[in-house]
């Protein structure tokens, strides 16, 4: 006879999953509020044009969006967190729904432009996390042939920062010639993935944005809450 018991379980915490909490009673009616994160200060960044391009489709698809731009943002840990473009970015970050981080892959790695970005948005800020809950969705473009090696570690990132990370993702191979020269990209199985992509974040932003907070709440956490709930009450009834 197998021994269904879980002695390790505090019952009281355990949340049964419930199909009424994900359907939310009120949906929010507001746009999908999409930030844009590129990874280099190039001139004519590719990594700039196809965000640019993704930031179209995403209007016409019917979100609000935004752009960061890094030029002027210091190296982690080398300004204070007062630094007007650290709080621009936290800000937008705090503003988001969902994320679009694209990066150009150097040394077979994402950028560091696009990396200091990321170390500058915090895991939390007080009680509220910027980024748990959000959606992401992840793009590249490469010099030479296709490659995975950047939108692969930005998925780790957004796993370690708690964010919703949609399975789709684009990478651009030679990305020198999808761009004309007014910078638009040029018809191409590579910018239907991309319409792939935007398609995709939109749809699991709408489905998201409302239970996120019910997605991401954690046994762990609430027995933490608990013990520290405890903690407390157990010191207050001392000192009375």
């Amino acid at each position: 006879m197998i021994d269904d018991t879980l002695p390790n379980l505090d019952a009281t915490l355990l949340d049964i999953p419930s199909l009424d909490r994900l359907l939310p009673a009120s949906p929010s009616r507001h746009p999908p509020r999409i930030l844009l994160l590129y990874g280099s200060l190039r001139e004519r960044s590719y990594s700039r044009l196809l965000t640019l391009e993704a930031e179209r489709l995403l209007k016409r698809l019917g979100a609000e969006t935004r752009i960061f731009h890094a030029d002027g943002l210091p190296l982690p840990d080398g300004a204070p967190v007062e630094h007007p473009k650290v709080q621009e970015l936290r800000e937008l970050t705090l503003w988001s729904e969902g994320q679009v981080w694209c990066s150009p892959e150097r040394h077979g790695a994402m950028s560091a432009v696009m990396k200091a970005q990321i170390d500058w948005i915090p895991l939390s800020l007080g009680a509220i996390r910027p980024t748990q809950g959000r959606t992401l969705a992840l793009m590249q473009v490469c010099g030479g042939s296709q490659s995975f090696n950047a939108v692969n570690q930005m998925r780790i990132l957004g796993r370690w920062m708690r964010m919703l990370t949609i399975p789709n993702q684009s990478s651009v191979a030679k990305a020198y010639g999808e761009f004309d020269d007014a910078g638009r990209m040029t018809p191409s199985a590579f910018y239907d993935r991309v319409v792939d992509v935007m398609e995709e974040l939109i749809k699991f932003t709408l489905l998201t944005r409302d239970i996120a907070p019910y997605l991401t709440d954690r046994y762990s956490e609430r027995k933490e809450a608990a013990a520290e709930l405890e903690q407390r009450l157990s010191l207050g009834a001392a000192v009375r």
